[in-house]
């Protein structure tokens, strides 16, 4: 079992048994704080939210083609992350670089100055993607792992 960190807090992901209920959703950041009338509660709310709204203004600062790239980058990074685990899990590699694929060549040149960047690491990922499925045990690779095709 594993976790996601979000904003309102930490969720637990997958299930160890699928019959099992789905965990509740962890309690909004406001509830987990004490009760109201607390003055070191509502300091600290009050700089969580100050902290909050200077990151929003960071990223509404910030050139969209920029946070978009970066994403895109997470995407490779995730996609090289399952690709070199041992076993590399392919149909996990090939979700995540299809999704950076969808970014490099959907929006292309609109990514800015660094799309040429972006589409040799695509080509680089896909090799590697072709390369590592080539060596797996043919009976024991997952069939639905075709799809990283340049």
């Amino acid at each position: 079992m594993s976790s996601l960190w979000t904003p309102d807090g930490e969720h637990r992901v997958g299930r160890a048994d699928p019959a099992a209920p789905a965990p509740t959703a962890a309690a909004p950041a406001d509830e987990r704080l004490a009760g109201p009338g607390d003055p070191d509660e509502e300091a600290l709310r009050a700089e969580i939210d100050a902290e909050i709204n200077e990151a929003r203004a960071r990223l509404a600062e910030a050139p969209p083609e920029i946070v978009v790239l970066n994403h895109a980058m997470g995407l490779y990074e995730l996609g090289a992350i399952h690709l070199s685990s041992s076993p590399p899990n392919l149909v996990s590699a090939a979700l995540a670089i299809d999704a950076f694929a969808c970014l490099v060549e959907g929006l292309g040149d609109r990514l800015g100055p660094d799309i040429d960047t972006l589409r040799d690491a695509l080509a680089q990922i896909r090799l590697a993607f072709v390369q590592i499925k080539g060596a797996a045990d043919g009976p024991n690779a997952p069939e639905a792992t075709d799809s990283p095709a340049g």
